[in-house]
């Protein structure tokens, strides 16, 4: 069996949930080939550079242009036929590799975490120029109108309000499975919280805020820090600056109050570690980073969302009592006070952070994934599945149902 998994790193939530996936797929059926590819490693450099770093451009100097951007590309095919029509065109001329490389890994299966992948691998199947199953796996709360390529056997969501998003575009209701976002397995075997404070060096004596910046360390790090700082109650605050080493720099440099303990870190691995110590999470709500404080149980304090997929990230964590929202970081300091202060309310989101955390997804996407591909191989090899592959589905059914 062959999985072929197809990323785009726009951003890094794309590529950690085809990692997972494949590190999942790996677990279950270690005798699969599976293969994860970028597919701006594919591309020309002009179309890279846009479609890469032009992304993380707007995210950072024009954030509100972005979420004008998504919301007016979210809309009816009907009403942008010459949009759609100018992106495919462009798509095909700066991605001209792409065909072949498909054709040259032979997939029984091709497993998308990003949606223009998916679109080049439906407009090669609507030609006729591949004959290969595949599966979209969103990884935001609320689904775009652009992931809702066809043809497709089946697209895995976020939860049942994602899966409504797809279906007001079109996708059957039979066609869509609310997995959850795919985070790293390790978030589906969490060490206990006593051995995490301890590999982290962390005291867990005072309640442990949790501050990302994502794996680049963007947005108003310095900001939301002082915003800490400023709560009276004692915290044991561990910021993680992503690969933003200036930034990690002047934090380091910062007089903390004593009634703090403070750890300042760089790009990590051992996020769920951190994660399962963490009492409260102030970050951006990327799709990744909810998902796995979800896992975690751990309530969010949603600060600084990129308009579009962000921003409603931030409301299904705020609709589903798991979090709280800071518009205006001269909040910070006071919005932690109240939610610090209320045992009771902060209890409550820890409860439903659990309910919705799905730490599984990524093994219920290889899972389905890897069926789909026995299915291609019996279609083309004219055979019945081994009764070893129904055995092995039959048993990850039922673990990671």
């Amino acid at each position: 069996m062959r999985m072929l998994i197809l990323s785009a790193s726009v951003g890094s939530g794309h590529t950690r949930a085809a990692q997972a996936v494949e590190r999942a797929a790996k677990e279950l059926y270690p005798q699969a080939s599976v293969k994860t590819i970028d597919i701006l490693d594919l591309a020309n450099s002009a179309f890279r550079k846009v479609y890469g770093d032009g992304y993380l451009g707007l995210a950072a100097t024009a954030p509100h242009l972005l979420g004008y951007l998504y919301d007016a590309l979210d809309r009816p095919p009907s009403l942008l036929p010459l949009t759609d029509s100018a992106r495919r065109l462009v798509q095909r001329w700066s991605l001209g590799a792409f065909p072949e490389q498909i054709l040259a890994e032979k997939p029984d299966v091709i497993v998308n975490t990003h949606f223009l992948p998916a679109e080049l691998v439906a407009n090669l199947r609507r030609r006729g120029e591949l004959d290969v199953p595949q599966v979209v796996v969103t990884t935001d709360f609320e689904a775009h109108r652009i992931w809702a390529q066809t043809p497709c056997e089946h697209f895995f969501t976020a939860s049942a309000q994602t899966a409504g998003s797809l279906r007001q575009w079109g996708v059957a209701d039979q066609d869509i499975t609310a997995s959850g976002i795919p985070i790293d397995p390790v978030f589906s075997r969490l060490p206990s919280r006593e051995s995490c404070l301890r590999s982290q060096d962390l005291r867990g004596d005072k309640p442990v805020v949790l501050q990302l910046a994502g794996g680049n360390g963007m947005g108003p790090i310095e900001e939301i820090f002082s915003g800490l700082l400023a709560v009276k109650t004692p915290l044991e605050i561990v910021v993680v600056a992503g690969r933003n080493k200036e930034a990690r720099r002047r934090l380091v440099q910062r007089i903390v109050p004593a009634r703090h303990r403070v750890h300042v870190i760089g790009y990590t691995d051992m996020m769920h570690e951190l994660m399962a110590c963490a009492d409260l999470v102030v970050s951006k709500p990327g799709g990744l980073t909810t998902s796995e404080a979800l896992a975690c149980g751990v309530p969010m304090v949603v600060v600084n969302p990129i308009p579009g997929q962000e921003s409603r990230n931030g409301d299904f964590v705020l609709e589903n009592g798991a979090g709280i929202k800071v518009n205006a970081l001269a909040s910070l300091c006071d919005k932690l006070e109240c939610l610090l202060g209320d045992p009771a309310r902060l209890s409550a989101m820890r409860d439903s952070a659990r309910r919705l955390g799905r730490p599984w997804a990524a093994f219920t996407v290889a899972r389905n994934a890897a069926e789909l591909a026995w299915e291609t191989l019996d279609r083309r090899q004219g055979r019945l599945m081994p009764a070893a592959a129904i055995n092995a589905l039959l048993e990850t059914r039922a673990a990671y149902h």
